[in-house]
């Protein structure tokens, strides 16, 4: 916008202003009265860059800053009434005098040109800075909507690393209470996972292959503690690699499952789908319900949410189907930029 504002006041000042003062005589004035016609030229100009850099942004002040902009525009009629007022001549009466000296017959010629061109560059400068400052409002709103934007994104973030801790470790306290010897194993796969964690919740964006193989070690983790009664499927088919995703996005849809598609006693299914084609990623779960209660268990997904809208805002749909037998989730993401 800069460069635009730039570019409108070197026309003004270059193109603009001078063919309007053209069809004036100023070069017979300029002749005859050097200083007056210098005096306004100057004047104009000024008068131009007073308008766009001072009057203009004090006009989207506030009480005192306000007040002095109307001044400001007061001042500035007062000045022009000042140099129209100068006598430079008086013309003879003449019965061949056609145009607006006829028409206002008791003002010459070089006071309506001073008039003309102050109010061209009145108008011409308040436009351009009226337009400026509204962009730059609009830009300071966007910046700042942007900001609330990343700090509630970093809340989110936050508050799903002690989510997901909170849930493994459970699941590997369990491991080592009933002495099972996959709890070594799953301490390491913990131990490695909470390295990613660590480093994904510091960067915005990771890696499509980096979060599907934490997911994929995710799985493998709560696979561990697993009887015979639960059957995983984990399907990941990812085209582009490199693809920019969110951390810690998927894996909180991946975590519901097991904390409530699990049963010791009965038979269930999980099943998990992962895909990119063209840069669009199709991410699925379904995993059949037992009901349990747990602190914050809602907080995860609601953060999804969330954080897709934020992301995502037109870029992406969620799905989620819940019929208190099946709990089934389809999120649809448009990653290319």
């Amino acid at each position: 916008m800069k460069n635009v504002s730039l570019c409108i006041d070197i026309a003004f000042c270059a193109i603009v202003l001078p063919a309007m003062a053209i069809i004036f005589p100023v070069e017979r004035w300029f002749h005859y009265f050097p200083w007056y016609v210098t005096t306004v030229g100057i004047w104009l100009y000024a008068l131009y860059f007073a308008n766009r850099l001072i009057t203009v942004p004090m006009l989207f002040k506030h009480g005192k800053k306000r007040a002095g902009a109307l001044a400001l525009i007061v001042i500035s009629f007062g000045i022009t009434y000042y140099l129209s007022q100068i006598t430079l001549y008086d013309p003879k009466p003449s019965v061949f005098d056609t145009g607006i000296t006829r028409v206002l017959p008791n003002i010459q010629q070089y006071q309506q040109a001073v008039w003309s061109l102050f109010m061209i560059v009145e108008v011409f400068s308040f436009a351009v800075g009226l337009l400026t400052q509204a962009n730059l409002q609009k830009s300071r709103r966007r910046a700042v909507e942007a900001e609330r934007d990343r700090a509630e994104i970093e809340l989110y973030k936050a508050q799903i690393k002690p989510h997901f801790m909170f849930n493994t470790l459970n699941s590997l306290y369990g491991l080592f209470l009933t002495h099972d010897g996959k709890a070594l194993e799953s301490l390491e796969k913990f131990i490695s996972m909470m390295r990613y964690i660590h480093t994904a919740s510091l960067r915005d964006h990771v890696p499509l292959a980096d979060e599907a193989d934490y997911i994929s070690r995710y799985v493998e983790l709560q696979s561990l503690r697993l009887n015979g009664m639960t059957a995983v499927t984990l399907d990941i088919d990812i085209r582009d690699n490199a693809l920019p995703v969110p951390p810690m996005l998927l894996v909180t849809f991946v975590e519901n499952c097991f904390k409530h598609g699990v049963s010791p006693i009965e038979k269930s299914d999980i099943n998990i789908s992962l895909k990119e084609k063209d840069g669009y990623l199709r991410f699925s779960t379904s995993n059949r319900i037992f009901p349990v209660k747990r602190i914050g268990e809602h907080m995860g997904i609601e953060n999804c949410r969330r954080r897709l809208r934020l992301l995502y805002p037109d870029r992406h749909s969620l799905e989620i189907k819940d019929n208190g037998i099946r709990y089934d989730v389809k999120l649809n993401i448009n990653l290319q930029p």
